[in-house]
């Protein structure tokens, strides 16, 4: 091992010892010569015939060495260093556009990996399971829905398939302090006392619940996130056994969870045991669906057995509550499957696009070493005639390549750590954003990658440049006129290539472009402009009584339309776009049915007398809510136009009843039917859902309240006096939210937004390269043909003919290129078709557009070799032949 270390790093000292001994042994063999009587030069000679050639033998002791290939790499290194080095542009160019092309592949593969491909960060993650109630009938919508408290229970104590079960559900609570501090609602979850035992999770400090707290009374515990920790409080450790006030109850902080756990998402700022603040028998409903269940399986015990064992229990409940919406199956899935479902297309359709972008990068890399290696043409002629074999120039030319892609690698590493900082930071509610990381496994990456990079660009031309003969290589760089035909003949099938997969990009981010503009400009049904909604929720445990809620509502209502430039103020649950905001079962008294799972089911919306006239909620028959229907006098409803032309096809509905709740005795509520309203949307992007208004003066809202404002300017400058007018109403009371309309809609479609964004900058990107490939290629074949153009012009063609034929030669692969590209694109849009809203993946516009935009760009690439080559100077292009 001494030895060969000796040989690779005193490289120099050991050919000198070398040497030494050679000569040592020459000069014995010289000795021995004379001694047998042969003169000194006649003894040189016959020595150095049995001896050999000096050279040969170094060379051939080296090679024993074992060290050869280094020395060789190293010689190929400096060598091809020297040469990029001598062409500054080509260096820069291709270094750049490997670097952008690398750098957003490793960007993407480091959020993927994180979100998608690592395991989630709890005890053996691969055990733990979602489990979902299944509804047989497409009524309810997802085949996964949330459980009913009572459900779980049953699932837990009757079955055995799962180690153990545990549930948790989202709440909210409103944080005020002792010490003057600013109320503020957080987002909570209410999670079983077994929950961070099944999960594995170890508080950062103190403990988790106790089995005893997690039990109806007062036991109000509760843990606080790492987030909230630091934020509220400072970090301070003291924190933990001391108490907060939160739903004007005090709370004892029994632990502070870990920085890396946000389960279920990062805006979770509390947890509370499950029962905290709930009844016997909210616990124990079986037709209110709104906990989540997660399951560790058990050794030994397959999903599919686990999950059936509990699907048998749930048909048997479903049996036994007839008349209540219980559903008859139960349907699981991976937790990691679960935590990314809403991000997992779209990050791997932008994983998709980087990949054709890197490859496009490639194409255009290769198409530079093609017209690099028309100019090498000699030289590489001379070097075979010299002596190289075609393996030796094949290995130079990829190590110029190479050098190439691992610059442009090193580069795209810095490049994707800012890269992924700034997806961390702008990607809203990416799911597990917080372990997204560059480590030694990217680092790993970029290698791999550099080294598929250097293949894809380097081989294909390497090929092309070392396949001719020395002689016929000789003679094709004597000349112009001609040559290097086959070369252009390669790029233009490159080129080709690139253009194909830049026109599938295109219509990629067309597709996903159109359908965000067309989420954004969909109509929700309402005036959308001049409108203020904000949030609050009045704590029951001190708005306890309907009396209560309902004249802090009205006071509200009055002193807000007191402020100057309010035109009109209403106040009902949540504001179309804001999202789903819970549904309801109900039972038409003309068609009854006993089928649970056949019973129709409408949105529950709660609203005030003016609530639809300042959302601009068109009155289509009867009449609204009045000033009488409030408290005890509240047995009316509104209902929309959907439900109308769903469940009344034809009928006047106005006087008629409607049974709402399921069809047991003690759950159902008998309502009048004093008027119909146009229809809105819960949310952007959703269909239209039968609804059903309340009159929110009831006092009967779940205590979750949104004002509205009709103002005369900018809504959000009246946002302040509103503040005041319910500061001096209730000053521990905090706002949850303070939107406008558009930003509702923002708020809503901001994900597609990203992505549209994202593949539309890598599609742009990608067309800038290829229209800078087309620009080198036309460049290169004008190069070629000079002589060729010059004589053509001097046989009397018109400059309008040569304009002509080299505009020709560049949109032949452009037009191959888009027929192949949009064949594909066509295939891409039916792949993302489930992401896209009111786009189809045949639509004309979209294909109009790309495609006229590749042409355009093509175009523009075409046109200044074009307008060179016909300005050639006939007797000057001649004298180059």
């Amino acid at each position: 091992m001494k030895k060969l270390l000796s040989t690779l790093f005193r490289r120099g000292s050991e050919t000198a010892r070398l040497d030494e001994e050679m000569r040592f042994h020459l000069e014995q063999e010289i000795a021995e010569q004379v001694a047998q009587g042969r003169s000194p030069e006649e003894a040189r000679k016959a020595a150095m015939r049995r001896f050999g050639n000096p050279a040969l033998l170094r060379d051939r002791s080296r090679d024993g060495w074992s060290w050869g290939w280094l020395e060789t790499l190293a010689r190929d290194l400096r060598f091809s260093t020297r040469s990029l080095l001598r062409a500054p542009g080509f260096t820069i160019t291709s270094v750049a556009v490997m670097a952008l092309c690398i750098g957003a592949t490793i960007c993407l593969f480091t959020v993927v990996r994180a979100v998608l491909l690592d395991p989630l960060p709890f005890r053996d993650p691969g055990k733990l399971v979602m489990v979902y109630e299944h509804w047989r009938a497409t009524t309810y919508g997802s085949p996964y829905n949330p459980v009913a408290p009572g459900d779980f229970f049953e699932w837990r104590a009757q079955t055995h398939g799962f180690e153990d079960m545990a549930s948790y559900h989202y709440s909210s609570l409103t944080v005020t302090g002792d010490h003057g501090e600013m109320p503020e609602m957080v987002a909570a979850q209410k999670g079983t006392w077994n929950l961070f035992p099944l999960l594995g999770v170890t508080p950062a400090l103190g403990r988790t619940f106790r089995e005893e707290e997690d039990t109806l009374g007062d036991h109000h515990v509760a843990l606080l996130t790492w987030s909230f920790f630091q934020r509220r409080f400072g970090g301070d450790p003291a924190i933990v056994g001391k108490t907060i006030r939160m739903a004007t109850r005090p709370y004892t902080v029994i632990g502070v969870l870990p920085e890396w756990f946000v389960y279920p998402d990062a805006r979770t700022q509390v947890w509370v045991p499950y029962a905290d603040g709930e009844t016997a028998e909210r616990l124990h409903e079986h037709d209110n669906h709104y906990p989540y269940v997660v399951a560790r399986m058990k050794p030994g015990v397959s999903l599919k057995t686990a999950t059936d064992e509990v699907s048998a229990l749930q048909y048997r409940m479903h049996l036994q509550y007839a008349g209540l919406p219980v559903a008859e199956d139960v349907m699981s899935r991976p937790m990691i499957e679960d935590v990314v479902q809403d991000v997992k297309t779209p990050l791997l359709m932008m994983m998709s696009a980087v990949a054709c972008m890197l490859l496009i990068g490639c194409l255009n890399v290769s198409n530079l070493l093609v017209a690099r290696g028309a100019a090498r043409q000699k030289e590489m002629a001379i070097r075979g005639a010299l002596g190289a074999g075609r393996f030796a120039l094949l290995r130079g030319q990829m190590t110029e390549t190479l050098i190439l892609c691992a610059c442009g690698g090193a580069i795209g590493l810095l490049l994707a750590l800012t890269g992924t900082a700034w997806l961390k930071l702008h990607w809203r509610d990416l799911p597990r954003a917080s372990s997204i990381h560059v480590d030694g496994m990217i680092v790993l990456f970029t290698f791999g990658v550099v080294g598929v990079t250097a293949i894809l660009a380097g081989l294909l031309p390497a090929l092309s440049s070392t396949q001719r003969g020395i002689l016929e290589g000789l003679k094709d760089s004597s000349r112009a006129a001609g040559a290097g035909v086959s070369r252009a003949r390669l790029r233009k099938t490159l080129l080709s290539i690139e253009i194909a997969l830049t026109v599938m990009l295109l219509l990629s981010a067309g597709f996903l472009l159109k359908s965000f503009i067309q989420l954004r400009t969909t109509e929700l049904g309402i005036a959308g402009d001049h409108l203020l909604t904000l949030r609050y929720n009045l704590p029951m445990e001190v708005y306890s009584k309907p009396e209560q809620s309902v004249a802090f509502s009205e006071s509200l209502l009055e002193r807000v339309r007191r402020i100057p430039g309010v035109q009109s103020a209403g106040l009902g649950s949540t504001v179309p776009g804001a999202g789903w905001d819970g549904d309801q079962v109900f039972i038409v008294p003309e068609r009854p049915t006993h089928e649970t799972n056949k019973q129709p089911d409408a949105m529950i919306r709660y609203a005030d007398p003016a609530y639809f006239t300042t959302l601009g909620i068109p009155l289509v028959a009867g009449r609204v809510f009045n000033e009488h229907d409030r408290l005890d006098q509240s047995k009316k409803v509104v209902v929309s136009q959907e439900l109308v032309k769903r469940y009344y096809p034809g009928e006047n509905v106005i006087g008629r009843t409607i049974v709402m709740g399921a069809d047991i005795t003690n759950k159902k509520r008998t309502y009048e039917i004093v008027g119909v309203v146009g229809d809105t949307l819960w949310k952007v992007g959703e269909r239209t859902k039968a609804t059903v208004y309340y009159p929110v003066l009831s006092g009967d809202t779940g205590y979750r309240s949104t004002l509205v404002l009709r103002t005369a300017g900018d809504p959000l400058s009246y946002a302040v006096a509103v503040q005041k007018a319910i500061g001096s109403l209730d000053p521990q009371l905090p706002l949850v939210e303070i939107l406008t309309i558009p930003q509702i809609v923002g708020e809503s479609t901001v994900n597609q937004s990203f992505s549209a964004s994202l593949v539309l900058i890598f599609a742009a990107l990608s067309l800038l390269l290829a229209g800078v490939g087309l620009y080198g290629v036309l460049s290169y074949i004008v190069t070629q043909r000079v002589p060729e153009i010059g004589i053509r012009l001097a046989l009397g063609a018109r400059r309008g003919q040569v304009l002509g034929l080299v505009l020709r030669d560049g949109l032949w692969p452009v037009a191959s290129g888009l027929v192949v590209g949009i064949a594909f694109g066509i295939a891409v849009g039916y792949v993302i078709r489930s992401l896209l809203y009111q786009t189809r993946p045949l639509d004309p516009t979209v294909f109009a557009w790309m495609a006229a935009l590749m042409l355009a760009v093509a175009a523009l690439a075409s046109a200044v070799p074009a307008w060179r080559a016909s300005s050639i100077d006939p007797m000057q292009a001649l004298r180059t032949e």
